[in-house]
């Protein structure tokens, strides 16, 4: 197959030599023609450090690598996909399957970012989603991971599954592209609390309460928006949502510690260097949860210590203070 990724972060670069090592033409696109010489120059992309990047590997900093493809998959940041999307879409060939691998929510409008593709593509192309719990550091490393594939279009959904799936990256398809895409944004938010938990030098029973009880909002605000309650205890929810909270590979998570222990939310963000996708993720969750009438007290928590600067401390007591509840009624399985 001719593949083209479009996003030479981490994960992009991680996403192209798993599609290189099954056997396919493979060029990277990247934004900067500066980073692609220096990628070629040292062997490796610093955004991946320690994992070579062979020659078989094309790089470019011309879009017009999308042309005549099977495959484009999309890589960049959330806030770039829009962008990236309506540049594509007079250079795709209409057989080409778009395969978005971010992810994240627009907000105001909460398209999810498959949405938002299709939306800029006119239609033309199908759109599939690749996500799951999958830290590129450890897929470029060849870590034994396993993602969900997801298309309306089930046929679609295995075809991405057999592109990607081989003895070290297991695949699973889905037609939930809903269910998995929102999964996969708002665990972002939940990471950056666990985060900030950490930061506060709370201990494992607290991080247990908030991924618990985050998972529950999350799932909650799913099914209203047409997910399916069982891809919320999957990889893309579950499995999505320990890995984000649990690893220092988390830009979430890694954000979150420093806001925890006192650092300003954009100076924290500034200091891990790259997109914290938690800090947009909690606007539009927010914006969500009003527009659907779902509660997700955790996810309105983090945006106001983001947003408004609301002390850690007196929105957590708020928190564990809030009216007493019936467990059993909020069960979602």
């Amino acid at each position: 197959m001719k593949i083209a990724v479009v996003g030479s972060g981490g994960w992009g670069t991680a996403l192209a030599l798993l599609l290189l090592e099954n056997g396919n033409d493979v060029t990277l696109w990247s934004f900067s023609e500066q980073e692609v010489q220096n990628i070629r120059k040292t062997g490796e992309n610093p955004l991946l450090k320690g994992v070579p990047v062979p020659e078989a590997l094309k790089l470019t900093s011309d879009l017009r690598c999308v042309q005549g493809t099977d495959a484009v998959v999309l890589a960049t940041p959330s806030f770039a996909v829009r962008e990236t999307a309506k540049k594509l879409a007079p250079l795709l060939d209409p057989k080409t399957v778009v395969i978005s691998v971010s992810k994240g929510i627009e907000n105001g409008s909460f398209l999810l970012l498959t949405q938002i593709i299709e939306e800029e593509l006119g239609g033309k192309n199908v759109v599939a989603a690749l996500s799951g719990p999958s830290h590129a550091e450890e897929v470029g490393r060849r870590v034994p991971t396993a993602v969900v594939a997801a298309c309306e279009d089930l046929a679609v959904a295995e075809w991405v599954q057999d592109l990607f799936m081989n003895e070290r990256f297991r695949v699973y398809a889905s037609q939930d592209i809903t269910g998995v895409e929102l999964g996969a944004a708002l665990k972002n938010v939940i990471a950056l609390c666990a985060g900030c938990i950490d930061g506060l030098g709370y201990g494992d029973n607290t991080k247990a309460m908030l991924m618990t009880r985050g998972l529950t909002e999350i799932a909650r605000v799913g099914e209203k928006m047409g997910g399916r309650k069982e891809t919320f205890a999957g990889l893309t929810g579950m499995g999505d949502l320990i890995v984000t909270c649990t690893s220092m590979h988390s830009r979430n998570r890694r954000a979150g510690i420093l806001i925890g222990q006192g650092v300003e939310v954009h100076e924290a963000m500034k200091q891990v260097g790259a997109v914290v996708e938690g800090y947009y993720a909690a606007a539009a969750g927010c914006s969500m949860a009003k527009k659907f009438n779902v509660e997700m007290p955790i996810t309105e928590a983090a945006y106001n210590v983001l947003y408004n600067g609301a002390a850690i401390g007196d929105v957590f007591k708020a928190l564990m203070t809030r009216e007493k509840k019936h467990e059993i009624e909020e069960i979602w399985l």
